[in-house]
């Protein structure tokens, strides 16, 4: 059968030994459709389709070897008989002891002896060989990943090929089948969530069936007696295409007590390579898929398999805890709601969503090639790219969703079977710098939330979203100052990459309101002076009292992208008291907490009429000690006190003070904050470095006057905050130290340890940490500008990825002449520039289409 794909070699960016494989689980899956994990050995885990995460869950086949879903391979030759294998490499050592044996998945597998796994995401590749096999197999997975394009990007399916090499000197008969049992109910926690059941039964009754379409074949697999609001009710599909004629498939296991099950299974695998059916009267009834090919000798064959699902009834956030950890059972309790899912919008069951997906394969895997190429062959280094690439794998799990509405939504972070963190959190997701490059309308769309729902009419903007948003959108009433900061930095980032003026127009009410929210009384800045005094809520999860680097460059970067919008506007009364503002509160920063090495907290106890409006600002309660507060940062040196000034180098927004301060701040935290190892570190809260790991710390006190309460995770590293200073490196010239940084947090993620595809902080696949892709337009300089329609990037030679929003590609520089190839969407420009080098005007703007050149020279 001719090959399905579009290239025989897909890209690679990063090589794990089997010495490095035992923690890799590449998301397989749309954005916002849940996910299976892909693992370093070949097998899959982590099966969190179901509405919720579902960390180590998989689907058992029963009794069969502590089984799970599995594919086999089985070769016949002439001279070397029969010989059968699990498509899988080696076990872990650790999985080798057990009280009844080992405890790996599919211990019983006869499998393979050596395996590498091969990464460019969301492209990954398991090879596999062993002496005693005629065949070598290359088990190669991926999803559509198209930047610019979020429909295509996410289709509720995995696309799963087993290309076998005939190595032997005979022809070979050689089947591929693949196995998943029916778990469709079976609940993913041992301790389910009271709201999760829905009349949640188990898996009871489940059925499955085959299917015959236009172009794919397989078993559908079913759960009728769930009830029909249940958050585990759907479909699943494993499928192979029509065009396979010698293929054969089970809907069901033999039942049979000690292991006739599994014995049934091989003994009828290992006869002819085919399956005969079976009845079963279980509950759970494993769906298997086999294809049969003759393969030459020196020749290959694919063999194409697709799984693919639908579960559409998605809850709305987790249940809210009470202090002693009791279930609240009242209208806060958002989970009562049902909010859907937008791919089941789509879709109307997995058949139907496998068959569009593997109607139009050829061009959506060219289409992520092309994207993962142009990323992979630029050049910038290789751990800029490993980082900023591998971290958008977040986008796919179940951190993040999308909504009946087609609305995106995402948790901070996901536990093993929860979400962590609900609600779009806003001072989380300030961070990441991944959406508005590559998927614009997502960004776009998370600000319409923020201002047009989250939002008070005082301007008080919630920093966590309820849903549905029509009845809870502020039952989450706390604000947070850098949350809010963020958020106007962002819609002023994304009017400008779109250019939609009527975007900015939209919004623009509950900007502004959003910005005079600092100035009521007792609030944030009520003597309007440009920096903050009040009562700050922030991302390390309390209140700082007095100013701060961290919300004063927030409120900096802020109070510059208002007056910029308010200009824009014509509003110049407005922006006039926003630029005084910004005027002021940078000259205050530098003269009042650089302290000639770093930037410190100036704490002012609140007392009883200081700055705290308990009913507009945070929990209705002053701090139980007026004169001292706990939880303070105080004489530390805190790791992201730049963060503001960072985004408004993503920005193009130039230095909110002065420079020469802010680069000797980073070197300073560097110098305090950086462990060669944490053998001798003592960590009282959660550890994500351990041993001779290299990090940065989140805060230091190298002068003493540590706060006898600091703010709770002052001695923890997290991956998300050690981006806001390797980035800022970049940006500020001091390349090789940011850089190390970066190297140093992936380092840890090297797949023994920790897998690449997981930088976890509170939750698996941290929204933070997608700040890593702001290393790429930090190197490259790129800007861009949809609504003066401009274009930067920095002068160094060599060919660089870009993307807009919308539109991207790679430009080519050597010696001021510039190549701007644009691979997909439309790029206007009025010019172009190379900074530090010289611009292009062109007579009129140019409008470049997909697969299109525009060449120039820049003086």
């Amino acid at each position: 059968m001719k090959s399905i794909f579009t290239s025989s070699e897909w890209p690679v960016l990063k090589i794990y030994d089997k010495e490095h494989i035992g923690k890799i689980a590449l998301p397989l899956g749309g954005i916002g459709t849940g996910t299976v994990s892909f693992c370093g050995n070949g097998s899959l885990k982590h099966w969190e389709l179901c509405n919720m995460p579902g960390k180590n869950f998989v689907p058992r086949l029963g009794e069969f070897n502590h089984g799970t879903s599995f594919f086999a391979i089985r070769t016949q030759g002439e001279k070397s008989g029969i010989l059968s294998r699990g498509l899988e490499g080696p076990m872990e050592l650790y999985e080798y002891e057990g009280a009844r044996g080992s405890t790996a998945l599919n211990h019983g597998l006869a499998r393979f002896r050596n395996c590498e796994f091969h990464a460019a995401y969301p492209f990954g590749q398991v090879l596999l060989s062993d002496p005693e096999m005629p065949v070598k197999v290359r088990i190669k997975a991926f999803n559509p990943l198209i930047p610019g394009d979020v429909e295509r990007s996410s289709f509720p399916a995995a696309v799963i090929c087993f290309e076998v090499e005939n190595l032997s000197m005979e022809r070979l008969d050689v089947s591929v089948c693949g196995t998943v049992p029916n778990f469709i109910g079976e609940e993913n926690s041992p301790d389910p969530l009271p709201h999760s059941k829905d009349g949640f039964t188990g898996a009871k009754g489940n059925q499955n069936r085959l299917f015959s379409g236009k172009v794919l074949q397989g078993v559908v697999m079913e759960a009728p007696e769930l009830p029909e609001k249940c958050r585990h009710k759907g479909d699943m599909f494993l499928g192979v295409p029509t065009a396979e004629k010698n293929s054969s498939f089970r809907t069901s296991w033999k039942w049979g007590a000690w292991n006739q099950s599994g014995l049934d299974f091989w003994d009828d695998f290992n006869e002819d390579g085919l399956l005969e059916e079976r009845k079963c009267s279980g509950d759970k009834p494993s769906a298997s898929v086999a294809v049969k090919r003759v393969v030459e000798s020196g020749k290959s064959a694919e063999f194409v398999y697709i799984l693919a699902w639908r579960f559409p009834n998605r809850k709305s956030w987790n249940k809210r805890v009470g202090k002693d950890g009791e279930f609240l059972d009242d209208e806060s309790c958002q989970s009562r709601f049902d909010v859907g899912n937008w791919y089941a919008e789509r879709f109307s069951n997995s058949t139907e969503a496998a068959e569009e997906l593997y109607s139009c394969l050829k061009e959506l895997e060219a289409d992520t090639i092309s994207f993962v190429n142009a990323f992979c062959e630029s050049d910038i280094p290789e751990v800029v790219k490993e980082a900023a690439l591998f971290n958008l794998s977040t986008l796919c799990t179940e951190t993040c969703f999308r909504t009946a509405d087609g609305k995106f939504y995402g948790w901070e972070g996901c536990g093993d079977t929860f979400g962590s963190c609900h609600g779009n959190c806003t001072h989380v997701w300030n961070y990441e710098h991944s959406l508005p490059f590559l998927f614009s309308e997502i960004a776009r769309d998370h600000r319409k939330t923020e201002f047009l729902y989250m939002t008070g009419d005082a301007g008080n903007m919630s920093f966590r979203v309820g849903l549905p948003l029509n009845v809870n959108a502020r039952i989450w009433s706390t604000v947070a100052a850098d949350g809010q900061m963020g958020c106007i930095m962002k819609i002023y980032r994304e009017w400008q990459i779109s250019g939609d003026d009527s975007f900015l127009k939209k919004l623009w009410p509950d900007v502004r309101k959003a910005m005079e929210f600092c100035w009521v009384k007792g609030g944030w800045d009520a003597d309007r002076d440009g920096i903050m005094e009040g009562c700050q809520h922030n991302t390390m999860d309390v209140e700082y009292y007095g100013p701060n680097p961290q919300m004063g460059f927030w409120y900096l970067g802020a109070l510059k992208c208002t007056y910029l919008m308010a200009e824009y506007l014509q509003e110049h009364d407005f922006a006039s008291e926003c630029r005084r503002l910004y005027e002021n509160g940078r000259k205050m920063i530098d003269d009042e907490l650089f302290n000639g090495e770093y930037y410190e907290h100036c704490i002012m106890a609140p007392g009883k009429n200081a700055y705290i409006t308990p009913e507009l600002l945070l929990r209705g309660k002053y701090p139980e000690n007026l004169e001292n507060p706990d939880f303070q940062l105080g004489a530390g040196c805190l790791i992201d006190q730049l963060v503001g000034q960072l985004t408004a180098h993503v920005l193009d927004l130039g230095d909110l003070s002065d420079s020469e301060k802010h680069r000797k701040t980073l070197k300073n935290i560097v110098k305090y904050n950086s462990r060669n190892n944490f053998y001798g570190h003592c960590n009282t809260m959660r550890s994500f470095v351990l041993g001779d790991e290299l990090a940065l710390l989140m805060a230091s006190f190298p002068h003493g006057n540590r706060p006898e309460v600091p703010f709770p995770y002052f001695t923890e590293v997290m991956t998300g905050f050690e981006y806001v200073v390797a980035v800022h490196m970049l940006y500020e010239g001091m390349t090789e130290e940011g850089l190390k940084i970066i190297s140093n947090i992936r380092s840890r993620y090297d797949g023994r340890k920790r897998s690449p595809f997981d930088e976890a902080e509170c939750g698996h696949h941290y929204a933070r940490a997608m700040a890593a892709y702001g290393a790429v337009t930090a190197f490259t300089g790129f800007h861009y500008s949809g609504v003066e329609k401009t274009m930067k990037m920095k002068n160094q030679n060599g060919t660089y990825f870009w993307a807009s929003g919308n539109a991207w590609g790679t430009c080519a520089i050597n010696d001021g002449k510039v190549k701007l190839n644009v691979l997909s969407g439309n790029l206007e420009l009025k010019s172009f520039e190379l900074t530090g080098r010289g611009n292009v005007s062109f007579k009129t703007p140019v409008n470049i289409g997909k697969n299109e050149t525009k060449a120039f020279s820049c003086s």
